[in-house]
């Protein structure tokens, strides 16, 4: 969740997505649009005295709206922030916090698993939410009659004890989603509660977007569609997570005398050669036992065939190659090459020789034999024994 970032506050980070400065004046039109219905309610239901024609006049319903609309997000900003100090009391740390299309989304570079630390981090954005409503009621009990001044806190009232009950909706990853997590976690293993809070929170996802088809609440899909895909990502990710426990790249990759390599001094041609006869589509580049990096059949495209006899692998080659240590867990792997868009990494010791390399197949293919009994010993006997196999890429 990339954004602008607008400042930093308690050392996090605040963005705003490019979607919140489309979502925010939306926000203000809808309730400036229905300023006079919204103050009529308040005045039945609470007693509010808001004068009618006074909000209704001129601009005052778009001042209004756009006040109020601020006024949310603001909110959401503070509902992030409760999750985040919770978190960094205990000790985990926030990316950022970002405002986008849905609301806001505080970022952690690692989702708790101890189970008390969850409810509490979790519970903590509904109770700021709440607490924000109080005050604005306050606010609004304290106003003048007839000032306009009801009408935005009455709203933001309202609106964050809603939020916060909405939020607390067993929907994960929402907040009660992952309360039901941690309440899960108390009796069975955190990847079991984690499958079944989001096989929850997938039937919230699906009823929430046919309620939002049959209403034509655009939001409220996008919503639904957002639920289902974090939900099943987070539980991806978190069997694969309990999968990979103790099981390191260098149990994982293809080691180094199974690897097909070449030189920077091999020329376009011979590399296009090799290619098609090995049937390979990209190859670690050596000087010595060094890596020096890595060139695919995309490189070797960019140079024209007449002139594939001139130029060599230098050439065309990527130099600036992330790599991995052998002792580096297997997520760690995993998540390196997720960050950084590839599908493979060179496994480097602390002298940059090249030892190995590791590819998403070779993971997925550990990944299957784990969920099957298999352990590290026998993954990394299968790579050892593979003749060239998923490590290439």
């Amino acid at each position: 969740m990339r954004g602008l970032k607008i400042g930093t506050v308690l050392g996090i980070p605040v963005r705003l997505n490019w979607t919140f400065l489309i979502v925010l004046p939306l926000f203000a039109y809808l309730i400036g649009s229905q300023v006079g219905m919204i103050a009529e309610v308040m005045n039945e239901a609470f007693g509010a005295g808001i004068e009618l024609d006074v909000v209704g006049a001129g601009v005052t319903p778009w001042v209004l709206g756009l006040a109020a609309a601020l006024g949310l997000f603001g909110g959401v900003l503070l509902h992030e922030f409760g999750h985040s100090i919770v978190a960094m009391r205990y000790g985990y740390e926030i990316e950022s916090i970002t405002l986008w299309l849905l609301g806001g989304l505080a970022s952690f570079t690692e989702f708790p698993e101890d189970w008390k630390h969850e409810f509490w981090i979790a519970i903590a954005g509904p109770v700021v939410s709440v607490a924000v409503g109080v005050v604005c009621y306050g606010v609004f009990a304290f106003a003048p009659v007839g000032s306009s001044v009801l009408f935005v806190f009455g709203y933001l009232a309202l609106l964050n004890v809603v939020l916060a009950v909405f939020n607390m909706l067993p929907a994960f990853p929402m907040d009660g989603g992952r309360v039901l997590r941690a309440i899960l976690a108390r009796n069975q293993p955190h990847a079991q509660a984690t499958q079944r809070a989001a096989a929850i929170g997938k039937v919230f996802a699906f009823f929430m977007g046919l309620i939002g088809l049959f209403s034509f609440q655009l939001l409220l899909i996008v919503l639904a569609f957002f639920i289902y895909i974090a939900a099943s990502g987070e539980a991806q990710q978190t069997t694969l997570k309990a999968a990979f426990e103790d099981v390191t790249v260098a149990d994982v990759m293809t080691r180094r005398e199974n690897l097909h390599t070449v030189t920077e001094d091999t020329s376009i041609a011979d590399l296009m050669s090799r290619m098609f006869e090995e049937r390979h589509t990209g190859y670690p580049v050596l000087h010595g036992d060094d890596l020096i990096g890595m060139v695919t059949l995309e490189d070797a495209r960019s140079v024209r065939e007449v002139e594939r006899d001139a130029y060599q692998v230098a050439d065309v080659m990527e130099t600036e190659v992330v790599g991995i240590g052998p002792e580096t867990d297997a997520m760690t792997a995993l998540q390196t090459m997720q960050e950084n868009g590839v599908g493979r990494l060179p496994v480097v010791d602390r002298d940059n020789e090249l030892v190995g390399l590791i590819s998403r197949s070779d993971l997925m293919t550990a990944f299957n034999i784990i969920q099957t009994g298999g352990t590290p010993s026998i993954i990394s006997g299968r790579r050892q024994g593979a003749e060239g196999g998923p490590g290439v890429f």
